[in-house]
């Protein structure tokens, strides 16, 4: 099937927002993780679009939308969306998020229960975990490293093989260099002073949630994704969880046929 889809942007009071949209009927706000843009769903809207309204917008700082001189936070994503709401006259939606996206997703349905049918959430970022601020301070000095050490390691990536470091280099340089791709990414989930952080995390808030929620793991994908999932699992009033074994992070990229039958089952069971 060919999916007609609607490209739009709006000008919001936190900035321009880029969307995409397509089908009719029940609406469902697919939210992007921290590391993709809005097009990180279309296979999955492929599957689910003639049977639902399907919007996904590109986060404020992501892909299309603007990227304002501002401080970023979650707080300013979630009023974002809410005005987007508004502005396309969507009462009560079902929202659909992936890793930031599902951090997005869950404080916006805390904030605005009344307005939200129930939750999708695809490894949630969003919950403290043991461990939380050492990853932290990693990922900001990855990010912080100056170019000039960039250049270095590919100069001497020949001698890697020798001293056994290649695949820790190659690695390492991977991940700053995705990194670099997603600033805003980047500031709301490390970027940030700890207190702010923390402030918007949300392990403390989950047992409010009036809305039901429907949490979809990969089976093999990191340790601090599983337990995050399971904290959201633990905390959550109205719950199910389902693992999809064989698959890792990135689930609307890997297997977004599973995702788009999970989310249809669950919408028609709610």
């Amino acid at each position: 099937m060919d999916t007609l889809y609607r490209n739009s942007r709006r000008k919001l009071s936190q900035g321009l927002l880029f969307w995409r949209e397509a089908g009719e009927g029940t609406p469902v706000i697919f939210l992007h993780g921290a590391w993709n843009d809005s097009s990180q769903w279309i296979s999955v809207i492929d599957s689910i679009s003639q049977h639902f309204h399907c919007l996904s917008p590109d986060l404020l700082g992501f892909g299309e939308s603007e990227s304002p001189n501002v401080h970023h936070s979650i707080d300013l994503q979630v009023e974002c969306i809410a005005e987007f709401l508004q502005a396309v006259k969507l009462e009560k939606v079902y929202l659909v998020g992936d890793s930031l996206g599902a951090w997005v997703a869950a404080s916006y349905a805390l904030k605005y229960p009344e307005k939200v049918c129930g939750l999708v959430l695809l490894a949630p970022e969003g919950v403290a975990i043991e461990g939380q601020e050492k990853y932290a301070g990693k990922m900001r000095k990855l990010v912080k490293s100056p170019p000039i050490l960039s250049k270095l390691l590919k100069l001497f990536r020949p001698l890697d093989k020798i001293w056994g470091l290649k695949e820790k280099i190659d690695k390492d340089f991977s991940l700053r260099e995705k990194l670099l791709e997603y600033p805003t990414g980047c500031q709301l989930l490390f970027q940030r002073r700890q207190s702010e952080i923390e402030a918007e995390l949300l392990h403390k808030r989950l047992h409010l949630m009036e809305v039901p929620v429907l949490i979809l793991q990969g089976g093999q994908d990191l340790l601090d994704a599983v337990v995050k999932t399971q904290t959201y699992t633990q905390l959550l009033p109205q719950v199910e969880l389902q693992i999809i074994a064989h698959a890792g992070s990135d689930l609307p990229g890997a297997c977004p046929g599973i995702v788009a039958r999970d989310i249809q089952n669950f919408i028609k069971a709610n």
